[in-house]
């Protein structure tokens, strides 16, 4: 079988997966692992930074750490402005579903190991005998964060899938993060657990943030998210089922020139790109002119609260 590496060929910024009921199925992978793309020489530490100035969570976003193609993201993912929407504070415990290669525990990890609170990864399960490549999509993810331990600090790896265990200690979470995975979770049948979990992990009065592709309002919701997007409306009936309460919406991450209406879904855009069916070769002829003048993706962002 083709590595993640060999399997996508010239994403450089962004990571998706599709996971069907039989089996997991790695559709998309972030590359830059290894580094590509990052400075040569040694890069600010979270301590260092610290002694400067408090690393506030603006620092840690322009942190040089951080790829330049992940911070030229920034205009699409507005990272400050999303995280204090969802109330990231210092100090606080969080829990980061499927982390992918890290775009954000760039930002997390720093600024939590700085101010004393504690990040778990919530990567992909890893003993699934279908599924031998994500073992290697962890190894290299727990590989970034060795090489630079003193910037991301003491992450915890913990694992999501169709049978993992808590994803932090019951309880312990200040703020659960689902950043544009829904979809995948919904081609998996994994959605209600992924909420439940979060639900277990979270103290009471602590925040679930969403980040998803929004579908268009008012049609019937594909349960498999073919498409890669999803209805607002779903999100937050599937979260009131688990038992979260909906404490806010923004448009943070709105992008109204997106149709929705993309040959290759929610891939065809920008960062991933497409220009043919997922797992076939891409169409060298393939004008992407006018997806990449749409941007990235038009996408919901939520606050969910478990009760106190």
């Amino acid at each position: 079988m083709e590595s993640v590496f060999e399997i996508v060929s010239g994403v450089s910024m962004d990571w998706e997966w599709r996971w069907s009921r039989r089996g997991l199925l790695v559709a998309g992978a972030a590359m830059g692992l290894a580094g590509c793309g990052r400075k040569s020489e040694e890069p600010k530490t979270a301590k260092s930074v610290a002694k400067a100035k408090p690393l506030t969570l603006q620092a840690a976003v322009q942190g040089d750490w951080r790829a330049p193609a992940d911070r030229a993201r920034d205009i699409w993912r507005h990272p400050v402005e999303t995280l204090e929407f969802w109330g990231l504070k210092p100090g606080q415990t969080v829990v980061e579903f499927w982390p992918g290669a890290g775009w954000y525990t760039d930002i997390l990890a720093p600024y939590l190991a700085a101010t004393g609170g504690k990040l778990y990864a919530a990567s992909l399960q890893t003993n699934l005998p279908e599924d031998p490549t994500a073992r290697e999509i962890v190894d290299a993810y727990r590989r970034k964060l060795d090489d630079k331990k003193k910037v991301y600090g003491d992450v915890t790896i913990t694992a999501f899938g169709p049978s993992s265990g808590p994803v932090a200690p019951a309880g312990s979470a200040d703020l659960v993060l689902f950043l544009r995975n829904l979809h995948n979770w919904m081609a998996a049948g994994l959605v209600e657990k992924a909420f439940h979990d979060a639900l277990a992990a979270l103290k009471p009065g602590g925040v679930l943030g969403v980040e998803e592709h929004r579908a268009d309002p008012g049609k019937v919701q594909d349960v498999l998210a073919a498409d890669g997007y999803v209805q607002q409306d779903y999100v937050s009936q599937i979260a009131k089922e688990a038992g979260f309460v909906l404490a806010g919406t923004s448009e943070i991450n709105a992008n109204p020139k997106d149709t929705k209406d993309h040959p290759f879904g929610v891939w065809t855009l920008p960062p991933t790109r497409l220009s043919a069916p997922r797992g076939d070769p891409a169409e060298p002829g393939f004008d992407h002119t006018k997806y990449d003048a749409i941007g990235e993706s038009d996408r919901m962002t939520l606050k969910f609260v478990k009760p106190k």
